[in-house]
């Protein structure tokens, strides 16, 4: 995933949170324009991403979070660090269903099997998002996820990313070749019987159902599980072009909208990552807010629900950042699978 703009990392913490040429989104009360700015409270947790780390085996032109083979602004996160959080959610009694695994390729990350396994374990679903190619299809990882579908069934899915159905838009996103090295691993992951999702991007200008029926007919002629119909097994990202210039959401946008706070992503999830040079992972409010430490909500999921500062209100996040707007209000975009009770 790509952050807005990860060179902001460096500036300097003052009152304002994202400078924007129109100072959209400075000051996380109100927008440019005097209006109150729109938060959304945690309803209810149902879903607790890890990011495993920014490396990755490609670097995508779009990559909503920068991953590439050199970039480990998030570090590793470690199998102790990750069940750290387990734990807590079932001693506080945290209602989550579902462990989600980003990154980076978390298949990078050399304890993904045993995060996993952890996870699995503790009788949550878990989700991992994987480009399915070389660092899914080493033998030793293929044979550990061959045990854990053979312990866990479907609790254990794979959403694979295959932004396009074509090979030539896909390999312009991704670079040449990619596009069959995917296909690879999918078809491997079908014929071995794992669930399988599949995640597209909606960056070319068609529509949906156009962009569902050309998705179909590969998924027909690969004799994959996948039921393109279905928005959980086949999951369109709207487009995320950090130039576009996307409007602000106030308190009147709901109504507006016909939206509620409570279908956005950061009202039934956070996500752990672990900065590099930091000690230990802190929580953020969601996998995309992650290019300004200033979105970090505390050290553990207790102390994010109560978080307080300049963008949080007792764990409340003000919709104070451009992802906001472009990925989950306007975009309708979600990472999850969980639903949303």
């Amino acid at each position: 995933m790509r952050a807005y703009a990860m060179s902001q990392t460096t500036a300097p913490m003052t009152d304002t949170v994202f400078a924007t040429p129109s100072r959209k989104f400075a000051d996380p009360d109100r927008t440019a324009d005097g209006k109150r700015r729109a938060r959304v409270p945690l309803a209810r947790l149902t879903t607790l991403w890890i990011n495993t780390g920014t490396l990755c085996n490609i670097a995508c032109r779009n990559c909503y979070i920068e991953s590439s083979p050199t970039n480990d602004a998030f570090v590793y996160i470690s199998r102790a660090e990750a069940a750290a959080f387990l734990d807590e959610i079932v001693q506080d009694g945290w209602p989550v269903t579902e462990i989600g695994f980003t990154g980076g390729e978390p298949f990078m990350n050399p304890v993904m099997l045993g995060m996993l396994t952890d996870a699995l374990e503790r009788r949550f679903s878990a989700l991992v998002l994987t480009n399915a190619m070389q660092p899914m299809m080493r033998p030793l990882v293929q044979k550990g996820l061959l045990a854990l579908r053979d312990a866990y069934g479907d609790r254990l899915t794979l959403r694979v990313s295959l932004d396009h159905y074509t090979a030539a838009l896909h390999d312009e996103e991704r670079g040449p070749g990619s596009f069959d090295k995917t296909l690879e691993g999918i078809d491997w992951l079908a014929a071995e019987d794992f669930s399988i999702a599949l995640a597209g991007r909606t960056c070319w200008g068609e529509s949906e159902q156009a962009a569902r029926a050309g998705y179909a007919a590969l998924i027909e002629s690969r004799s994959w599980p996948v039921v393109p119909d279905q928005p959980d097994a086949l999951v369109l990202f709207p487009e995320m072009d950090a130039q576009q210039d996307v409007p602000e959401i106030t308190e009147d946008c709901w109504g507006i909208l016909g939206l509620s706070p409570s279908s956005m992503m950061c009202a039934s999830s956070r996500m752990i990552a672990k900065r590099r040079g930091d000690k230990a992972p802190a929580v953020l409010p969601c996998t995309l807010l992650t290019d300004l430490p200033r979105f970090d909500m505390g050290a553990t999921l207790a102390e994010a629900a109560n978080a307080e500062g300049a963008l949080f209100d007792q764990g409340t996040v003000k919709l104070c950042h451009p992802h906001c707007a472009r990925f989950c209000v306007l975009g309708g975009g979600s990472c999850s699978a969980a639903p949303f009770e």
